[in-house]
């Protein structure tokens, strides 16, 4: 699948998808809920261009991710069969948590933006845990500031 943006070089990461018959309630219009599964898999997909890959994660580093807070502005509405743009940009890392910046767009008009805090806690027992050094150093070179990736 194709995907715009490069970001292991810093250029904002996009993830395609089109709305199905099952993303959509009965007048044929996204439900709320499932932008956030849009939302999720293009933050998976950003993580797995970068090289990782949450089973990995988990596996090697006792490492998984969780949302721990999300701002959600619903501009305007995806209707089926639309093709969209779910993007992802890095605008915060810390040693235990990140904040995404995340778009949906349609032929390149802003339907909704996220700004979504996720902590990195450890898979075994779900405690909130510092990332591997190796990690984070990386992930800290993916840090795009606001205004850059527009």
């Amino acid at each position: 699948m194709p995907v715009a943006g490069d970001p292991a070089h810093g250029s904002p990461f996009s993830w395609p998808t089109r709305v199905y018959w099952e993303d959509t309630d009965a007048g044929g219009v996204v439900y709320h809920a499932q932008y956030l599964a849009f939302l999720e898999r293009a933050r998976t997909e950003w993580l797995r261009a970068l090289g990782h890959g949450q089973e990995q994660l988990r596996e090697m580093h006792d490492l998984v991710f969780a949302v721990r807070a999300m701002r959600i502005d619903f501009r305007k509405p995806a209707r089926l069969d639309d093709a969209l743009e779910v993007s992802a940009a890095l605008r915060q890392c810390r040693h235990a948590s990140l904040v995404m910046a995340q778009a949906i767009h349609r032929d390149g008009e802003l339907l909704l933006d996220a700004e979504v805090r996720v902590a990195a806690l450890s898979a075994r027992d779900f405690r909130p845990r510092a990332m591997p050094p190796a990690l984070l150093e990386e992930l800290e070179q993916h840090v795009i500031a606001p205004g850059a990736d527009e």
